[in-house]
């Protein structure tokens, strides 16, 4: 295996204009979607080993993490469809084949997350894991009309290969186990990733955390009755994420911290600047102060309305 701090740079800094871009437009599954948002979410960045067999094989505004077992690679989220090149090239750096991928797991249905699952499954034959919810969703690339974000998304391509878990089910590969924790709110599918990761006798409990953040498109309203069910889970999302034994946070969308820790990382400096047993319960409470202000504008401009 090469040098987990020294890789190369990823093959994502041609993702707007090289080779993998060409071949992409031949390749249904691949076709690049939401292109504003994607010079954005995919800013090259280098995979790096973050503790123990887990890796960021992903970009600056996406994590795609990746474990090592003894028994193949587990992959978590597969970014856009115009990523997936990357993806594969940044697990070729480390010295690993995405034929080696066994299991993908998806922590929500929206296109940012799923848009890649289709190619990378095919790819490496690997099987896809995600909740009930999610996994309706993912079986179409389409667009659940209940999600506060419905008129905003896009398709994706379909996801054949499929495994649905619930909530606290554990996922068995080789030597590592990983727990599916039901993280519903941001979708109603959302699914979170746990694991416990050693570096010699010092282990730390890992947690792949979906979305959180209460967003909605214009004219949905968490405030609105009909939205109830929403908001109790992402209040009960919040309590079970801040409550969590959790050592080192990896967020579907990175941290804007994470690249200043990143270059630390690959500077050797130690201890880990990942390692924060803060860090799941900062995450859920920044996401519920959010969800409250949320509540209380919408709360002010219906009573505004009425007013008038």
């Amino acid at each position: 295996m090469r040098n987990w701090m020294g890789v190369g740079i990823s093959m994502a800094a041609m993702f707007l204009g090289g080779p993998a871009w060409t071949k992409a437009a031949d390749d249904p599954l691949l076709r690049p979607i939401a292109l504003a948002s994607s010079k954005r979410w995919l800013a090259p960045q280098a995979p790096i080993r973050l503790h123990g067999q887990t890796y960021l094989v992903g970009f600056g505004g996406l994590n795609v993490a990746l474990i090592k077992t003894n028994a193949g690679l587990i992959l978590i989220d597969g970014a856009v469809p115009q990523a997936v090149r990357d993806v594969e090239a940044n697990i070729k750096a480390l010295g690993f084949s995405i034929r080696d991928v066994k299991l993908i797991l998806s922590t929500e249905p929206h296109f940012d997350h799923a848009g890649g699952l289709a190619a990378l499954a095919r790819d490496s034959g690997a099987t896809v894991v995600a909740s009930a919810p999610a996994a309706a969703v993912l079986r179409t690339g389409g667009i659940d009309p209940a999600d506060p974000q419905a008129a905003w998304l896009e398709r994706f391509p379909a996801v054949r290969r499929l495994r649905t878990v619930k909530d606290g089910e554990e996922i068995r590969l080789g030597d590592t186990v990983i727990t599916a924790v039901a993280t519903p709110g941001h979708t109603m599918g959302s699914m979170s990733w746990r694991w416990k990761s050693c570096e010699g006798r010092q282990c730390a409990n890992i947690l792949f955390g979906s979305s959180l953040n209460p967003i909605a498109a214009d004219g949905y309203a968490f405030s609105d009755p009909a939205h109830r069910p929403v908001v109790e889970a992402f209040r009960a999302t919040f309590a079970k994420v801040g409550a969590m034994d959790c050592d080192l946070l990896i967020t579907a969308h990175p941290d804007p911290a994470d690249p200043a820790k990143q270059a630390r990382l690959r500077a050797k400096r130690v201890p880990n600047p990942f390692i924060d047993p803060t860090a799941c319960r900062r995450y859920a409470d920044r996401a519920a102060g959010m969800l409250d202000k949320k509540l209380a504008a919408e709360g002010e401009t219906r009573s505004y309305s009425r007013g008038q």
